[in-house]
């Protein structure tokens, strides 16, 4: 296998041109070296609070896209992490560099087979528009290796409203990939998984520093994260809500838009513990006041699902259909069966009577 990028020793760990024909560029400030491993992958909290919109929430316009990686074992033991940055000078994401065939991961899995599960952790959900293929190299990619899970987290979804004329592809390529559970979990990036993201790969947090309050603002876009991709795969997301049980004033729009739909303990089993301020009733709600104080510890994150197969949720949609793919290097992904219809029959307690007097009475006029 000739792999497409190209890796150097560095200080604390490797930087990776992910194709080995990129040069520098003016119109890119990380080429061309979009990927870095070890403890090369931190990076400084301002640039963590500018792309994932941590603590305050989202932060918009976003142009630049970063994930963060770990590569574990079976046992969750970590053999890798890292991160990918976009390139803006090539208009690419970082999911479309690390899915590409023969590309950074395939060559990790291929020489080291202990590799198990990934976790990504992106400041925006993978898309499947024209000049990414983002899902579609994720779907190619667990088609060769289906021994292997995945795990995205997200802290903003991406091109999944109406107005964007990609909407209904992205979400349609998310369903897809969600089909894939418990190979795939797709889930908001909330509660300890923030403090666990400050700690492993924000440059200068140590300490109390790493258990940052989350504040309204972001507990928020989460809640309505979590909304969003249930609305879209018809699988619930792993996800902590951190907000106080208080009665908050209704001309919050974002607290308005979910009032009718309820979060809280999704996952019952995986639940933190999480000690709330005591907020008085029909307080407005400063997006940049803090609502936990004792913080949610970073190291209680979702089970790996490897080698078992756990109980499926009860709402779960499957959609075996990828959307059609007009790149050349991807018309010959695996695509799976298109499931067959099936009738359904509902029988009631009526029905079954009326069904057994008709029986009655024809043993009658027999007689």
């Amino acid at each position: 296998m000739e792999p497409l990028y190209e890796e150097y020793l560095a200080n604390r760990g490797t930087i990776v041109k992910p194709y080995y024909w990129l040069r520098c560029s003016l119109d890119c400030s990380n080429c061309p070296y979009h990927i870095r491993t070890g403890e090369e992958a931190r990076v400084p909290y301002t640039e963590f609070y500018q792309i994932f919109g941590f603590p305050y929430g989202p932060t918009y316009p976003q142009t630049k896209h970063l994930t963060f990686y770990e590569l574990k074992t079976s046992s969750g033991s970590l053999v890798q992490k890292g991160h990918a940055s976009s390139c803006t000078g090539n208009d690419t994401h970082p999911e479309s560099m690390l899915f590409e065939m023969n590309g950074y991961f395939d060559s990790a899995i291929h020489n080291n087979e202990g590799i198990r599960h990934i976790i990504l952790y992106s400041s925006n959900s993978p898309c499947n528009e024209a000049n990414h293929c983002c899902i579609s190299k994720m779907y190619n990619f667990l088609a060769m290796y289906p021994d292997v899970t995945l795990s995205i987290y997200f802290s903003q979804l991406y091109h999944t409203e109406a107005e964007f004329p990609a909407s209904a592809w992205n979400r349609e390529a998310l369903r897809s990939l969600a089909s894939l559970w418990p190979q795939v979990t797709l889930s908001p990036i909330s509660g300890g998984i923030w403090h666990s993201l400050l700690n492993n790969f924000v440059s200068g947090m140590s300490g109390v520093t790493v258990f940052q309050p989350i504040l309204t603002g972001r507990a928020l876009a989460d809640r309505h994260n979590a909304y969003e991709i249930n609305a879209i795969t018809g699988v619930k997301p792993y996800f902590t809500n951190i907000l106080p049980q208080a009665k908050e004033n209704q001309n919050i729009k974002a607290r308005a838009a979910l009032e009718g739909y309820h979060l809280n303990n999704v996952f019952p089993r995986q639940s933190f513990q999480v000690t709330s301020g005591q907020l008085q009733p029909n307080l407005t709600l400063d997006p940049r006041v803090p609502v936990i104080f004792v913080l949610v510890p970073f190291r209680n994150l979702p089970p790996i699902h490897v080698g078992q197969k756990p109980h499926k949720p009860r709402n779960i949609v499957k959609h075996l259909n990828m959307p059609q793919i007009s790149f050349q290097e991807t018309n010959d992904l695996r695509r799976p069966p298109i499931g067959m219809p099936v009738e359904r029959v509902e029988i009631t307690e009526q029905f079954a009577s009326s069904k057994e007097a008709d029986e009655k009475k024809k043993k009658k006029g027999k007689n």
